[in-house]
């Protein structure tokens, strides 16, 4: 059984200690496949460096996360334009949107988000979407950027069943992460109601760990902590929607 955890953060401080040892025990659940999104680009030689000792399972994004996006957001696009240019990425991510920490930068992250879709559509790149307290916000970049080469994933997708339909408009798939182990995550309560054909897993490790981690550091053998609710859901084996949902995540990124 191949699980697929489209969305870690493997390169975070967090895994200084024992990263080497976290992926291990992630390959011996079966999780064989990570998709690491980008935050900025102090973190781009770490990637750089998990990519050099995971070649075979280890695939990078690149971009400017949305809490990162500040005065200087200008350079940090150029060097997610360059970076783009001078070798393999899968995706542009995470970028998007978030108004929970700050809303100081709403209109260079509306911008930065905009232009972000547009290098994706011109690399011919899925994107993969960061959204927090700003569905309507991202909505509205998406509106103006839709058709064409659009499609990615809606990174911890927390919304409701309205907000989840009006994302697979987009072409996005459902990145479903620790949210829906949680009591109170109410994804669990419509997400039966979302084809499979449109949900990837993700752990967005070290962040968001699933019950019964919650509260600790997560990582990417607890997605199939992810794996075990979501067949729940479903009805289904989990062996099932590890195919179903590994092969989601190769008609996102291709491979």
């Amino acid at each position: 059984m191949i699980i697929t955890d489209t969305h870690t953060h493997l390169y975070s401080e967090a895994f200084d200690e024992d990263r080497e040892g976290m992926i291990q025990r992630a390959m011996d659940q079966g999780v064989t496949r990570f998709f690491v999104p980008a935050i900025d680009s102090t973190y781009t030689e770490r990637m750089l460096q998990l990519k050099n000792r995971f070649p075979e399972n280890v695939f990078l994004m690149t971009g400017l996360h949305p809490t990162h996006v500040k005065e200087n957001f200008d350079e940090e696009l150029r060097h997610v334009e360059d970076s783009v240019k001078k070798r393999q990425y899968y995706a542009i991510g995470e970028i998007g949107i978030d108004l929970y920490w700050d809303k100081t930068y709403l209109k260079e992250q509306q911008e930065a988000f905009a232009r972000q879709i547009r290098l994706a559509k011109t690399m011919e790149l899925p994107i993969v979407i960061h959204c927090r307290d700003a569905f309507d916000e991202v909505f509205d970049v998406l509106e103006q950027e839709k058709g064409g080469a659009l499609r990615g994933i809606f990174h911890c997708f927390t919304g409701n069943l309205e907000q989840a339909e009006r994302a697979l408009s987009y072409d996005m798939k459902l990145g479903i992460g620790g949210v829906v182990t949680f009591k109170n995550g109410k994804i669990d309560t419509f997400l039966h109601q979302i084809d499979l054909l449109n949900i990837v897993l993700e752990t967005d490790a070290p962040y968001l760990a699933p019950v019964p981690y919650r509260g600790k550091r997560n990582e990417s053998a607890y997605v199939v902590n992810v794996l075990k609710r979501v067949a729940e859901i479903y009805g289904m084996e989990e062996a099932v929607v590890a195919a179903v949902t590994t092969e989601n995540s190769k008609e996102v990124f291709g491979i």
